[in-house]
Order: structure tokens, then C-alpha cells, then sequence
């Protein structure tokens, strides 16, 4: 069984002890794929760090998180973006649009998004979109720009089917993290209508951890957890799930 996180900040995490038992703990899981989506310039050599440790196990992003599109933002994506040179990334992640921290940057966090895209469609990489209470917002630049070369994961997807079946028909894939385990999410009862194809598996360690370790720190050993609820839903072994989530993983990343 090979599982793959595709959305963990492992790197938050810089204390060579603690950072060695992480890993150690995701390979007894079989979880031995992990994408690391940036969210920033300091995030950039964290990355670069971890991917040189663990060269086969971990796959960079390039990317400004929309939490951090503020005054100056312009100056700071011409960094991230001279960086894209010097490094092997995978996709440009993660972008979107927060609107649940503050609604006053949505006119900047739209022109950041925007320009993030182009960059992918230019570098021919898909995107890993963060998108909180801010749907209709991501899916009109979304909709403006679709194409073939448009594609990638909605990360941390907790929508409805409406908006699942929206994400799909653009070309996207779900990307399911902890929130499926949890009791009064629904997301059980949204994915029962969405097939298994259209789902990738997620962490977004060190936030959202899966029950048994809700309101815990989260961390991408826990992906099983994810995968086993996955399972559960799909009425089918968690074997199942890994072989068919990271097929998946296969396609939008290419690797």
C-alpha cells in the first residue's frame, strides 16, 4: 500500500529530532509521497530543506498563500516566482482566496490569484487552490481562465455537491483531508455522490487533525486515518483508496 499526502506543511516542524520521527512515523503508515505547498518566502527554504533529506519522499510548491497577500505583495511574488528557476517544483500552490481571516484584501488576493495562474498555465503546472468562504469568488477567476491547461486540487475541500460537481467539471480534483472524520461535517454524505476518481487524499498538517486526534496538532502519519474513513464511505478496503488517491496524485503532478 503506498498513501500520498498531497497537502502537508511538514516543514513547520524544524527540530531534527521531532522532524526524523514524523517521517519515520509516516512510513510506518505507508505514507511515503508528500507534497509541500508554500505559503510564503521564509517557507521556501524549509521546503528546500526537506525535500533535499528526503529527495524521494517530498515534492515542492511554489506559491503565496492568500492570508499573506498584503501591502508589498507584488514584491514578494517576484521573489517566489525568481525562485521557480533555481528549484524542481511540482505545482504553484497553495493561492486562492481566504475570506474567513479578512475580506478587506479580496481585491489584491484576486489580482495574487490571478497572476499565480498564469504563472502555472505558462509553466505548464497545475494549482493547489485555498479557497475559505470564498467559493463563488475562486470559481469566477476559475471560470474566466478555464482550459485544458487549468487543473489541479481543491484543496481542503468541505463543500457541498453543487460545488463539488463545479470543481469537477473545471477540471479539478477534491483534495479530502481530516474534516471527512468528523461527525457533523457532512462531507460523508457529499463524497457518497462523488466517485472515488475525483478525490485526492490530504493532511494540511499541522491543522485539521483527524478523530481520534481532532483539536490535536496534525500531522501526515495521520493520513491514514483519512484514508481508512474514506474507505468506510466508499465501502471498499482502505488498500483501495491509497491505490486509487495516489493514481491520482500520479496525474496532477506528475510524478
Amino acid at each position: 500500500m503506498l498513501l500520498t499526502d498531497t497537502h502537508t506543511h511538514l516543514y513547520y516542524e524544524t527540530e531534527e529530532e521531532k522532524q526524523a520521527l514524523l517521517f519515520q512515523r509516516c512510513f510506518e503508515n505507508k505514507i511515503e509521497r508528500l507534497f509541500l505547498p508554500n505559503v510564503d518566502i521564509s517557507s521556501i527554504a524549509k521546503i528546500d530543506d526537506l525535500v533535499s533529506k528526503y529527495p524521494d519522499n517530498c515534492f515542492a510548491m511554489a506559491g503565496l498563500h492568500p492570508c499573506e497577500v498584503k501591502e508589498g505583495y507584488t514584491e514578494i511574488l517576484a521573489e517566489i516566482y525568481e525562485s521557480i528557476a533555481d528549484r524542481k517544483i511540482y505545482a504553484i500552490g497553495e493561492i486562492g482566496i481566504d475570506l474567513y481571516w479578512d475580506k478587506s484584501t479580496l481585491a489584491i488576493q484576486q489580482l495574487a490569484f490571478l497572476e499565480q495562474i498564469k504563472w502555472a498555465k505558462a509553466l505548464k503546472l497545475p494549482i493547489v487552490i485555498h479557497c475559505r468562504e470564498a467559493f463563488d469568488e475562486v470559481f469566477e477567476i476559475l471560470e474566466a481562465e478555464k482550459g485544458d491547461e487549468l487543473r489541479g486540487i481543491l484543496h481542503c475541500f468541505t463543500g457541498n455537491l453543487e460545488q463539488a460537481n463545479k470543481a469537477i467539471e473545471l477540471g479539478f480534483y477534491l483534495g479530502i483531508g481530516g474534516v471527512v472524520t468528523y461527525k457533523k461535517a457532512g462531507l460523508d454524505e457529499v463524497l457518497s455522490h462523488v466517485p472515488l476518481e475525483h478525490l485526492v487524499l490530504e493532511t494540511d498538517s499541522p491543522y485539521l487533525a483527524p478523530v481520534p486526534y481532532r483539536g490535536k496538532p496534525n500531522e501526515s502519519s495521520y493520513l491514514i486515518h483519512i484514508a481508512q474513513k474514506v474507505a468506510d464511505i466508499y465501502h471498499i478496503p482502505v488498500e483501495k483508496v491509497a491505490e486509487v488517491t495516489t493514481a491520482n496524485s500520479i496525474k496532477i503532478f506528475n510524478v
